[in-house]
């Protein structure tokens, strides 16, 4: 997500040995706007003083009021751009935020779990906040802590205890960037499960929230670990945990060019974006619920009521995200007992759909811009329906038109072909399903907080997956001559199917069809010929037994016709292996979250077929990746 750079430098008589520090965040925060953001800001220290400026919309904005009032030559500077989470994208809600009358500054990337608990305390404290996010609560925490526990001692490392406090305090994931004007020559920074990365220079040293934000001064650099506190100075690295013990971080040399940088050195940001699919996962998944444990939307404008009488859901998407509506539609329906139906938006409202005031109407987009969602979504409101949307770009405007906003915090995805949205709007529609029946006590809550579990395990599963990546890598590259591919699925895997054939039809250009598996002797199975490549999502073995052996009959069907098949199954699943020329295998999971680890071996299949045919895979031809017109 948001793009975060620190930087010290040293001084000699006076005379400055280093960089400006405004010029070094400011070319690290050029360098960080392929993460995606709303707007940025940055602070600097001088002649006692901390100054700062921040503007919402692009970088060009700040360099624009960077050059109608310039900041002093410092030291000492952080900066950061913002996508935004909590509270739209604003001047006011732009980073970084100020506390401690003007003394401490702050940037955050990540969400604070906990924030309205803690703004609540210091509300009684007598703090006023000026901006709607998390983050000034975060700065306001640590100034708290700095003046009244620590008495704004910076004798001793007054700014990184204050840092340590505040992190006990703190649930969530978070990277924090703080300084402060009692301590001109430092910055502090913690991290817990969000990127930060120390560059360690000659007489300067910077933080980035990755690589990209410093390569232009140093290729060597220090891996931060989980839980860990780093204070620098021109000529110092410290790491601590947070609870002040010493800790050590991994030091390594940047190999990567400039560009290769903001890709995170993969040769894509398509490959480098389904690597982020385990964060993305974990940061949608992140601050869903109140003081009181319960699960909450985003934004909510309608009366809570009125959200307990639907009796009907209409998911309305467009591309990727259409299958991610199917996949939702299983949860909504299981989870809520609602009747869901899912449409494509621009065919939506030429049929004289039936609409009122108990439907509720759930939009899908990416970029929150899709002209034929956002057109079908107010005619669904014409219509007297409720509208939600899940979305993944804060402030855009489905979001603004609905009437509640499930945000996912997938971070901005740069290759125009889906693939870490379309997991997160995933992962959204179920905790949108989780919240519907709590609502309408549909499921007890103990079984929401056991489904919350197993959630919160998915992260990890999808990481074991890209650790073993290399077999599908193969047999992408061993297929690239392929002609047409097939796809099967049962249940969710249907829409897994579907998506897969997709996301080969983006990327490699070639014939894909992604088909029920109970549909194929209906019509399909026609295609079938000699060397035919089929891919087959199998349900698990361990859950609806019918389906399993079903689907491992239609495997059965096609071999017997000369297909090959490539079996996508769950650990320990023996029985496909009679019948399946290659099979891949995915961690358990319930079967309604199969579909977040069952979709991630055909995004990397797809992408690499497509590379060994030489295809770009980020820009894929006739595409992009915001489709704003009807």
């Amino acid at each position: 997500m948001c793009g975060i750079v620190g930087y010290v430098g040293r001084s000699s008589n006076g005379e400055h040995i280093g960089h400006n520090a405004l010029d070094v965040v400011m070319e690290g925060l050029r360098r960080l706007e392929y993460r995606g953001y709303d707007s940025a800001g940055v602070a600097v220290l001088a002649d006692g003083e901390i100054s700062f400026r921040k503007k919402s919309g692009k970088l060009s904005n700040l360099i624009t009021e960077l050059d109608e009032h310039p900041l002093p030559e410092s030291l000492t500077g952080i900066g950061h751009t913002r996508w935004a989470t909590h509270g739209g994208p604003t001047d006011q809600n732009a980073h970084p935020h100020l506390a401690d009358g003007g003394k401490l500054a702050l940037i955050h990337n990540g969400i604070i779990e906990n924030f309205a608990e803690l703004k609540l305390e210091l509300v009684r404290k007598g703090v006023t906040f000026l901006s709607e996010t998390d983050t000034e609560v975060a700065a306001a925490l640590l100034a708290d802590i700095f003046r009244t526990k620590l008495n704004g001692d910076v004798s001793d490392g007054g700014l990184t205890k204050a840092m340590q406090l505040a992190c006990q305090r703190l649930e969530g994931a978070f990277t924090l960037l703080a300084v402060h004007a009692d301590q001109p020559d430092v910055v502090v920074a913690a991290r817990r499960n969000s990127p930060l990365v120390v560059g360690l220079g000659d007489g300067e040293n910077f933080l980035g929230s990755d690589v990209s934000g410093f390569i232009d001064y140093t290729r060597r650099a220090v891996e931060l670990g989980q839980d860990q506190i780093v204070t620098i100075t021109a000529d110092t690295v410290e790491i601590t945990d947070f609870f002040g013990a010493p800790a050590q971080g991994k030091e390594y040399h940047v190999d990567w060019d400039p560009e290769s940088a903001e890709k995170g050195g993969f040769s894509s940001f398509m490959e480098k974006e389904i690597h982020d699919q385990p964060d993305a996962v974990a940061q949608t998944l992140l601050g869903r619920s109140d003081i009181h444990g319960k699960l909450t939307l985003d934004e909510l404008r309608v009366d809570v009521e009125l959200l307990k009488d639907i009796d009907k859901i209409i998911v309305l998407a467009c591309g990727t995200s259409f299958y991610a509506g199917q996949v939702a539609k299983y949860a909504l329906e299981h989870w809520c007992r609602i009747a869901t139906e899912v449409e494509l938006s621009h065919e939506f409202r030429y049929r004289d759909p039936i609409v009122d005031g108990n439907t509720l109407v759930v939009s899908i987009s990416q970029s929150g811009e899709t002209m034929d969602t956002l057109m079908a979504v107010r005619y669904a409101k014409e219509q007297g329906a409720k509208t939600l949307s899940i979305c993944n770009t804060n402030g855009s405007t489905i979001p603004r038109e609905s009437d509640a906003v499930l945000y996912t915090h997938a971070g901005p995805e740069i290759a125009v072909a889906s693939t870490k949205a379309f997991l997160a709007q995933i992962t959204a529609a179920y905790l949108l399903g989780l919240y519907l029946a709590q609502l309408r006590g549909n499921i007890f809550q103990g079984q929401i907080k056991d489904i919350l579990a197993d959630l919160g395990k998915i992260p990890a599963k999808i990481q074991r997956i890209l650790e073993n990546e290399e077999q599908i890598k193969e047999l992408g590259r061993s297929m690239a001559d392929a002609k047409s591919v097939l796809f099967l699925g049962r249940h969710v895997g249907f829409p897994v199917a579907m998506e897969g054939a997709l996301k080969l039809k983006e990327l490699a250009y070639i014939h894909a069809e992604g088909f029920a598996a109970g549909e194929l002797k209906h019509g399909p199975i026609a295609l079938i010929e000699e060397g035919q490549p089929v891919f087959v999502v199998v349900p698990s073995p361990r859950g609806r037994d019918s389906l399993h052996s079903k689907v491992v009959s239609n495997i059965q069907e096609v071999r017997a016709r000369g297909a090959k098949t490539i079996v996508i199954a769950e650990e320990g699943d023996e029985a496909v292996k009679a019948y399946a020329e290659h099979v891949f295998y995915i961690p358990e999971a319930p079967t309604l979250l199969a579909p977040l680890l069952a979709t991630v071996p055909l995004q990397i299949f797809a992408l690499e077929l497509a590379q060994a045919k030489g295809y770009d895979v980020d820009q894929p031809r006739n595409l992009a990746k915001s489709v704003t017109v009807e």
